[in-house]
């Protein structure tokens, strides 16, 4: 044998090993085992998951970086948390460089899995789902990077969180791709975020499908920078199920697009429709008559361009505000609302909404009493220049 042989046979046998320590042995201690796993991970280290379903009792929590959860694929390798009896989350990191794949989480008794301040973070084919339906009793979020910097989140779903499906809050530099969100409080969320890109994904029968804002009393301030895109937007018509108090238990069954307190974002090539109450919607924080104690915030929207969308029917049933003192007004609503409220200290704000069919718009000028409404569309045809591509350089993305 040819010491070049023998060469390639061995590194053959090292990279076997190397590709069999990281797997987690099914059976009554893996739960334990995983755990373990975590907590002893190096960096670098990929943890393999079997094909199975298995019962989680606890919250499995990572705080080491560069670490890869891998599972067989949505539907193999299940955890359930069904029986949960410590802990809220399903999992729980914090380590930079963040990988978690192939895998289904339910019935969480808080959130599916949980991301807090790491750079970089990939989420990849995962589900977080509760298999009970809506619930107000779910956990609030499914897929939750929170405080974090260059987020993937693609290939993803999350179905019945009392909350939001997939949610990124505090976070810069994201990409939210080829997800679906279904039967959610609300489908997807960019919070308190800057530069997004959130594009060919599937929001439908959410009470509300799709929302870029910004609340106050938060450490991250401001909304900006986000673009929405080639999304499918439609029938997010499920009655809000969301716990009393919680702000998204304001979203108005059966919204499409939210876009709220926000500054700098296009929306264009999204086919919106049959949202009941509306299919975009643009608005101030004041118009959800909540408190605003936070003198840095800001609650108006600003540089909003709304462009070459599908927007088809929808406004048919509306609830909330737009049941109780628009639609009286001004019966059957139309695709684009705004509520038509400005900073004094910058009267012209940049609405710009152009090339969307032959949908309708309506200003209902929620500040000025619902009174002095205007639909003429003229006051909003203007452009604005389009906003950067949103690119990962360490995940690789573009």
């Amino acid at each position: 044998m040819s010491k070049y042989l023998t060469l390639s046979l061995t590194l053959l046998l090292l990279s076997s090993c190397a590709k069999k320590e990281g797997i987690i042995a099914a059976g009554p201690n893996f739960e334990k085992d995983l755990q373990t796993a975590l907590i002893q991970a190096k960096p670098g280290a990929v943890i393999e998951l079997p094909e199975g379903t298995f019962n989680m009792t606890g919250t499995l929590s990572l705080t080491v970086a560069n670490v890869a959860i891998r599972g067989q694929g949505i539907g193999k390798t299940v955890l359930s948390y069904k029986n949960q009896t410590s802990g809220a989350a399903g999992i729980q990191a914090t380590g930079d460089h963040f990988t978690l794949e192939g895998l289904t989480i339910q019935d969480t008794k808080g959130d599916g899995v949980k991301i807090n301040d790491a750079d970089g973070v990939t989420i990849r084919k995962v589900r977080a789902e509760w298999t009970g339906g809506p619930n107000e009793k779910n956990g609030s979020y499914g897929i939750y990077p929170v405080k974090c910097k260059n987020v993937l989140i693609e290939d993803s779903a999350s179905s019945g969180a009392a909350d939001a499906g997939i949610y990124v809050g505090q976070s810069k530099n994201i990409i939210v791709r080829r997800n679906t969100a279904e039967y959610n409080v609300a489908g997807i969320e960019i919070e308190n975020s800057e530069a997004a890109d959130v594009y060919d994904n599937v929001a439908t029968n959410n009470a509300g499908g799709l929302l870029v804002f910004s609340l106050p009393d938060l450490p991250v301030k401001g909304s900006r920078n986000t673009r929405v895109f080639n999304n499918q937007v439609y029938s997010n018509n499920t009655p809000n199920f969301a716990p009393k108090g919680n702000i998204v238990a304001k979203v108005p069954t059966g919204t499409g697009i939210i876009v709220m307190a926000t500054h700098n974002a296009e929306f264009f090539k999204n086919a919106i429709h049959d949202n009941n109450t509306v299919n975009i919607s643009i608005i101030s924080y004041l118009s959800t008559g909540n408190p605003m104690n936070d003198p840095t915030y800001d609650p108006y929207v600003s540089a909003i361009y709304v462009h070459d969308n599908q927007i088809g029917a929808g406004g048919t049933n509306p609830a909330g505000l737009a049941a109780d003192i628009i639609a009286p007004k001004f019966g059957k609503l139309p695709g684009i609302m705004w509520d038509g409220i400005v900073n004094a200290k910058d009267p012209d704000p940049h609405i710009c909404i152009a090339n969307n069919g032959d949908t309708q718009f309506l200003n209902y000028n929620a500040g000025g009493a619902f009174k002095k409404v205007s639909s003429d569309l003229k006051a909003h045809t203007c452009t604005l220049p389009s906003l950067t591509a949103i690119e990962i350089a360490s995940l690789g993305t573009h």
